[in-house]
């Protein structure tokens, strides 16, 4: 079906049209809020032609249509829509200039609390990094100077990187496509670009496509550039897009799912699914199967080794977390986070600046929650004993309309 021609249908059609109303008009206030809309583009016109609401409006009528709740909707409907209302609330009255303390802003958008974590857990990881490095006890400067010259061994040629993610892309997506099967229409293609905060980026167009964006800023990595792949397009962002495109908006009607909106729940389910995605699809054995890509480029890869510094190094997964509250929870100055990004990630200057710019993009600031709350949930989700195999439990990741409250209720429950 065409994006064009969908019309909610469901008897809360009109409490759906409201919210997806509600939704769009926070692209008014900053653009680049709406991350996907996939629904009547007539309704995006109006909303578009109308004039600019104010922050405290928004924030107003995200309060009415929970109030409305059920609406209509079942359970399951009515819990995820009240969940992103609770957060466009937040997004509104933050837009308003409202003060709202760091960790409060967090929970609000992600359904998640966070909190320092113990330095310990990154000596330990740098300990184990060392052993993967081949060079046990080594700390400080040495640790530092060991990672930085396994980073440049696996640097990829600027020149070679485009075939290197055609390479991936078309490996990954004929796997996929085995065990998530997707519309015969699907594609993805791939830009490059440069000057953004981020290393990747998936745009979903609609109609089970997406255009999905390279910083050429950063250097590419060859352990890095298959978990990128994986996470932007298969089976990450849009193998998810397309399958509750399909699944959830053309055949249930569950319309609310056409629009995907920055700082919300759906964005750690998104960002921990997406961040699983290789090994979901590969398994633990991504590495191997990474260096007989590369060796088929002409490229050298160590699988062996990648495996085991990636090992290491997921130990470190909280420390851009930490960075973010240091500097909007404890109002840490520039210098003194820069200094603890370089100190537990190994990164030079350059590197963790590129990281500060993220931290404190208005836009952005909350969002690395995603990635180290979302990772965390749903790896603790996805072991948990119950129905099912891992590989199922992600295909509902993919198709079913979860946010954080569901998995952790079902992690009660077992």
């Amino acid at each position: 079906m065409s994006t064009a021609a969908r019309t909610p249908s469901d008897t809360s059609s009109g409490f759906i049209t409201d919210y997806l109303r509600l939704g769009l008009a926070f692209d008014r206030l900053e653009d680049g809020f709406v991350d996907a809309f996939t629904g009547d583009p007539a309704l995006r016109a109006e909303v578009a032609n109308a004039p600019a609401p104010t922050p405290g409006e928004l924030a107003r009528r995200a309060r009415e249509l929970a109030a409305e709740l059920p609406a209509g909707l079942d359970g399951e409907r009515a819990t995820f829509v009240g969940a992103h209302l609770r957060a466009l609330e937040c997004s509104a009255r933050k837009f308003a200039g409202e003060q709202v303390g760091f960790v409060d802003e967090v929970r609000a958008y992600f359904d998640v609390d966070i909190a320092l974590a113990d330095p310990q857990i990154y000596r330990d990881a740098h300990q184990q990094l060392a052993i993967a490095l081949d060079s046990p006890g080594a700390t400080g400067q040495e640790l530092t100077d060991a990672y930085l010259a396994h980073r440049r061994s696996e640097e990829i040629p600027p020149e070679r990187v485009d075939e290197c993610v055609r390479a991936f892309s078309s490996a990954l997506r004929e796997r996929v496509r085995a065990t998530y099967p997707l519309p015969d229409n699907e594609i993805v293609e791939f830009e490059v670009v440069t000057d953004k905060p981020w290393s990747g980026f998936n745009y979903y167009l609609g109609d089970f496509r997406s255009r999905v964006a390279i910083n050429a800023d950063l250097t590419q990595y060859m352990s890095n550039l298959p978990h990128l792949i994986a996470h932007e397009a298969y089976p990450g962002h849009h193998t998810e897009h397309c399958r509750k495109e399909q699944f959830l908006v053309d055949a249930a009607g569950q319309h609310e799912q056409s629009i995907f909106l920055v700082n919300t729940p759906q964005c750690l389910m998104a960002e921990g699914l997406a961040d699983h995605a290789l090994h979901a699809i590969i398994g633990p054995e991504w590495a191997s199967w990474a260096q007989e890509i590369y060796a088929d480029l002409g490229l050298r890869f160590d699988g062996d080794r990648a495996r085991r510094v990636s090992a290491a190094t997921s130990g470190l997964l909280g420390v851009r977390q930490d960075a973010a509250l240091m500097l909007h929870d404890r109002h840490a100055d520039t210098d003194e986070v820069v200094a603890y990004l370089r100190q537990w990630l190994l990164a030079p200057e350059e590197r963790a600046r590129q990281m500060l710019r993220f931290l404190t993009s208005p836009l952005w600031r909350a969002y690395i929650s995603t990635y180290v709350e979302g990772y965390r949930l749903l790896q603790e989700w996805l072991d948990a004993p119950g129905p099912g195999d891992r590989a199922q439990r992600f295909g509902r990741l993919l198709d079913e309309p979860l946010i954080p409250a569901s998995l952790r209720a079902e992690l009660e429950a077992v």
